[in-house]
């Protein structure tokens, strides 16, 4: 009897899994409720001046692919902003609706994306607006259309938002307030979201006024205003032609080192940090006249950089740890800071970790940096180079040779004359850290 309930309890069940399984594949979705690409059902019908009707996902990516006909008919489109189909959607949510017992939804509602003559428009206003909070407003609008959808943002940026927005960042970089300072904040937060900037953004913003105002912001901002800051001076930074002048710029600025280096000293995240470092980085190697280049090291080596960047590079991500090696490697340039870096007991053991255990750039870096330490050693002791042979960089220095095949001929030259300095105090007591051979990949 059990046995017997069990076996139509059990036929009943599948009978009724069955059943929903016939039905859902019953279910046939109308052809013009499809979309002629994807061959799926429209959630936001659209159709071109062609009169044929897509999903939007769909025929834009066609679109941005740099074709300009139709797909289904292959004539050339007199528009390639697609009207929406409000009454093939509303067909389509009915039909949904209705087939709700066979596990279909409702489509939501789309909202209409921003087209390119409403963005005109809209930076057209911002261009010409002068009071701080009407011109916040149409900022806000700006933002708030660029979060509804990418396809929004890719528009927008398309229209030249980063020009208008460093316009008026530039326009009103020398007035005060605090509404003025919300705007400049809100303007730049949106910079850093239309990366790359365009020449004549960038030309803005390089500005006197502008690059004072963003030094301020980096000095006095909030945690959001010092991260934007830095974020739109690396991007100037890395994109700029005149790279040495963008640099002799910002030198000039009062406080401009002090906010890089307070950015290190309390992180406020990792992508800030990293801009961080690279405007730094490139504030050391990009100024050719070496007595400008001691002075500007020697400034960083007072705020403390050479002891802060080793604090990093401890438990630094790969990305960090590459632009940490970087800045000490530049600092190690002068005298002072060499001075600097013998000082520091975790210099040494920091650095010939390195090798091998991050990246090749990392490995590059960490031997530029033992070298320029080892080869102007002139204690009697033999000082760095016995403390590098303590912690195993022999060993390491010759795996480079052997292993690192991606390793530059510069390196490897530098890396054989490591190892002649270092053979002169091989007779001493030697530690090798295990770990930093295991799970190396051999060539063979």
């Amino acid at each position: 009897m059990i046995s017997s309930w069990r076996r139509k309890r059990a036929s009943r069940g599948a009978g009724g899994d069955g059943g929903n399984k016939r039905k859902l594949s019953e279910l046939i979705v109308p052809n013009h409720f499809r979309c002629p690409i994807s061959l799926e059902l429209m959630k936001d019908p659209v159709t071109l001046s062609t009169g044929i009707t897509y999903d939007r996902e769909t025929i834009e990516k066609w679109i941005e692919a740099g074709n300009v006909t139709c797909p289904m008919t292959n004539q050339v489109l007199k528009s390639l902003e697609p009207i929406p189909n409000h009454t093939i959607r509303r067909m389509i949510q009915d039909w949904c609706v209705d087939n709700r017992s066979h596990g279909v939804e409702r489509i939501p509602t789309p909202r209409i994306p921003i087209n390119s003559d409403e963005v005109g428009t809209l930076l057209e206003r911002l261009s010409m607006v002068r009071s701080p909070n009407e011109c916040r407003d149409l900022v806000a609008k700006v933002s708030e259309a660029m979060k509804e959808s990418e396809r929004n943002r890719r528009c927008i940026i398309g229209n030249g938002a980063g020009n208008t927005l460093s316009l008026v960042f530039q326009s009103f970089s020398d007035s005060e307030g605090e509404t003025v300072i919300s705007l400049l904040e809100d303007i730049m937060s949106l910079l850093t979201s239309v990366t790359p900037l365009e020449q004549q953004a960038q030309e803005n913003l390089k500005s006197p006024k502008s690059l004072e105002r963003l030094v301020w912001f980096l000095i006095k901002g909030g945690l959001s205003g010092r991260r934007n800051a830095v974020m739109i001076l690396k991007e100037l930074v890395l994109s700029s032609k005149d790279e040495g002048k963008l640099i002799d710029s910002l030198l000039t600025i009062k406080g401009a080192m002090e906010g890089l280096v307070k950015l290190i000293k309390e992180p406020i995240c990792p992508a800030s940090t990293k801009a961080s470092l690279i405007v730094i980085y490139h504030m050391i190697t990009s100024t050719h006249n070496s007595l400008s280049k001691s002075i500007i090291i020697g400034k960083f080596i007072d705020m403390s950089l050479v002891s802060l960047v080793l604090d990093i590079l401890v438990d630094a991500e790969k990305s960090i740890c590459e632009k940490a090696l970087g800045v000490l490697d530049g600092l190690c340039q002068s005298d002072k800071g060499r001075d600097a870096a013998y000082n520091q007991a975790l210099a040494v053991p920091v650095v010939v970790k390195k090798i091998l255990r991050v990246s090749d750039l990392a490995t590059e870096f960490s031997v530029s940096i033992l070298w320029r330490l080892c080869q102007n050693e002139d204690r009697e002791d033999g000082g760095v180079l016995v403390e590098a042979l303590q912690v195993g960089a022999f060993q390491k220095l010759l795996l480079v040779l052997q292993v690192g095949w991606n390793i530059n001929d510069r390196i490897k030259e530098k890396v054989t004359k490591i190892l002649k300095l270092l053979n002169l105090y091989r007779g001493k007591v030697e530690c090798i850290e295990s770990m930093d051979f295991k799970d190396l990949k051999r060539p063979f």
